[in-house]
């Protein structure tokens, strides 16, 4: 089964053409290589010791988009291509609001123009927002509090609306929440572009000395320690997850949505001790003040997944850390390097 992974050159894209390419599954990226590199796909290939076709497209450009479609029999799309930047967001709404919400509309259209119904869509846990301080279902009130956030809840109406016009049309969107690790052989990671926005890539540069300490914003949360927890999971657990999203697609038409994550909390500061034990290497940092548009805690209620598909996230925190520390120090300047 051809299936076509847009942003398929970023972090949790590449990982997921792995996992595909390993299950025998055919790949063909759609990616602007905007926040990403071309190198990533080349390590998938070494990997896999399997070929995957390429086209550098902005999702936006809807000739370009429907000569991938002609060229490709595509069965189904994982839609990974999107801006993710929280901080970016607020300075950059319009943006953000126009590359992944206009994005994703042109996508959708060019699917439709092509007969293709079968789309897995990567959402986000903030679109729950800031007010839970428990695990969180998927049938929780919605609340993003920036503009990246509203953009993947604006694309999930999108998807919802679409469904209830078209009947064919199946959709899983899968709300996960904080990406870490790498792949084990530290081949394929995270290589972010400029100065990275999530904790754990900022933590590896720390720790190799490419940047002089981990700065952490908020120590003044209503958490144990005063830092805020994220439910991080690994990402070939999420890799891993979006694969059984495709073969779920034929399971009903219509939109279902499902979080991915591990159900356990993590402060800042627990992380940044457990990554310290796990590999012997120091992490200074120092306290800012909070960050705009950032929850106290965001943590998963993964039960859907665990009932409906038997998944569970495998791989704990320590293993996380373990990956993405020999991923940075075998490619301490990036992929580009």
């Amino acid at each position: 089964m051809p299936v076509l992974v847009t942003g398929g050159a970023g972090f949790i894209g590449s990982h997921t053409c792995l996992e595909l390419l390993d299950r025998g599954y055919e790949v063909v990226v759609v990616d602007d290589f905007s926040n990403s590199s071309p190198a990533a796909l080349a390590a998938v290939r070494w990997l896999t010791g399997r070929e995957l076709v390429v086209h550098q497209v902005d999702l936006r450009d809807h000739r370009a988009l429907d000569h991938v479609f002609g060229q490709h029999r595509i069965e189904a799309v994982i839609h990974f291509a999107a801006k993710k930047a929280i901080g970016e967001s607020l300075r950059k709404p319009v943006e953000y609001f126009d590359i992944n919400i206009a994005g994703t509309t042109s996508l959708l259209r060019c699917m439709a123009r092509h007969q293709v119904g079968r789309l897995v869509f990567s959402s986000s846990c903030s679109i729950y927002g800031g007010q839970y301080s428990a695990p969180i279902a998927e049938d929780a009130p919605l609340s993003p509090t920036n503009p990246y956030a509203r953009s993947k809840l604006i694309c999930e109406q999108i998807l919802g609306d679409a469904c209830s016009a078209f009947s064919g049309l199946a959709v899983i969107s899968l709300r996960y929440f904080n990406p870490a690790g790498a792949h084990h052989g530290g081949t394929l990671g995270e290589s972010p572009r400029g100065l990275p926005n999530n904790v754990m890539p900022y933590m590896m540069q720390v720790a190799a000395g490419k940047l002089d300490r981990l700065r952490i914003f908020g120590a003044d949360y209503p958490t144990a320690d005063g830092t805020a927890v994220r439910d991080y999971i690994h990402v070939m657990d999420v890799a891993e997850a979006h694969c059984l999203a495709v073969k779920h697609l034929d399971d009903r038409p219509g939109m279902q949505v499902l979080n991915l994550g591990t159900g356990a909390g993590v402060s800042v500061l627990e992380l940044v001790r457990v990554f310290e034990e796990t590999c012997g290497v120091s992490v200074p940092y120092e306290i800012a003040g909070r960050r705009a548009g950032d929850a106290a805690s965001a943590v998963a209620d993964p039960r859907r997944a665990n009932e409906e598909w038997g998944w569970h996230a495998s791989r704990d925190i320590r293993a996380m850390c373990r990956d993405a520390w020999r991923f940075q120090q075998g490619h301490p300047g990036g992929y580009e390097e």
